[in-house]
């Protein structure tokens, strides 16, 4: 496994890669690696001839009062975790040479970006469609990989890979968890003992709400108030939102029909925590 730094050099080993017919994975990171980011690595190693991992903590998706800070970093066991994964490359590249002096330039999908995380945190999927347009353009992979867990960033990347005809198929994997259900993040080592266990709270409300609407419950605003009143009543929790939306477009379902996305963020004392679940509904 080799790490690359320079975005020529990144570019230059991708060219090489193509004249020789391989295909290339690419599996975008901000490092902190968890089980979660290591199946995407896994899969795309089953898949790809060249497996690229990119860690590169994105200062521009990042608002001014959130955690850029004190984001977890710590690039020898990442570089490790990886090695071990199968990452042929990790692109590991700085801030300053992924946003030069004068840089100016973003990539904006509207619509999808104005609701759910969008609304509570304003710009962020600015910043993360623009980094991802920039290591498609120096990486071109052939497939990209992502979590379910991160549900509407994964949605607004297909939204721009569709709409700006890029030549990369998104590949997007299920959410992987702890034991108790709760979704992997590199956010849950801010999580003290008793927050972890409250945590698991966001995971037993998903499951209500699926058991709810295989029950035959439709009514939206039921489904949420049932969830709601779980979160509630853990000490630590706050909610940001709880929504139930088509997984098409983003948009609240007032009623549930057909496939529903049901999705929510919750802080754990400081901590914002998302996950989601979908449900398809038999008509």
């Amino acid at each position: 496994m080799k790490t690359i730094e320079s975005i020529s050099r990144m570019s230059t080993f991708s060219k090489i890669v193509k004249k020789e017919g391989k295909s290339i994975g690419l599996v975008p990171t901000m490092g902190a690696l968890h089980e979660g980011h290591l199946s995407l690595a896994r899969t795309a190693k089953k898949h790809a001839d060249v497996v690229v991992m990119s860690i590169f903590v994105n200062p521009i998706q990042f608002g001014q009062s959130e955690d850029l800070d004190k984001y977890p970093r710590d690039f020898k066991r990442d570089e490790e975790l990886a090695r071990l994964a199968g990452v042929d490359v990790i692109f590991y590249p700085s801030a300053s040479q992924m946003y030069p002096e004068g840089f100016s330039t973003y990539v904006d999908v509207e619509g999808l970006t104005d609701t759910l995380c969008g609304a509570s945190r304003p710009g962020h999927f600015r910043g993360v469609t623009t980094v991802v347009m920039k290591l498609f353009a120096i990486v071109k992979p052939d497939v990209a990989y992502f979590g379910q867990k991160d549900a509407q960033q994964a949605i607004v990347i297909n939204k721009m890979v569709n709409d700006l005809d890029l030549d990369v198929d998104v590949k997007v994997l299920p959410v992987v968890r702890e034991k108790d259900g709760l979704a992997m993040s590199s956010r849950n080592v801010y999580l003290s003992t008793d927050e972890r266990k409250e945590a698991a709270v966001l995971y037993q409300a998903l499951r209500k709400a699926e058991e709810l609407i295989r029950q035959g419950e439709t009514e939206t605003a039921k489904v949420i108030r049932a969830m709601e009143e779980m979160i509630k009543a853990k000490h630590n929790a706050r909610i940001d939102y709880i929504a139930v939306v088509d997984p098409k477009n983003l948009k609240d379902a007032k009623t549930i029909s057909g496939e529903a996305l049901v999705a929510l963020a919750v802080f754990i004392g400081k901590t914002r925590l998302i996950d989601n679940i979908i449900v398809s509904v038999k008509s």
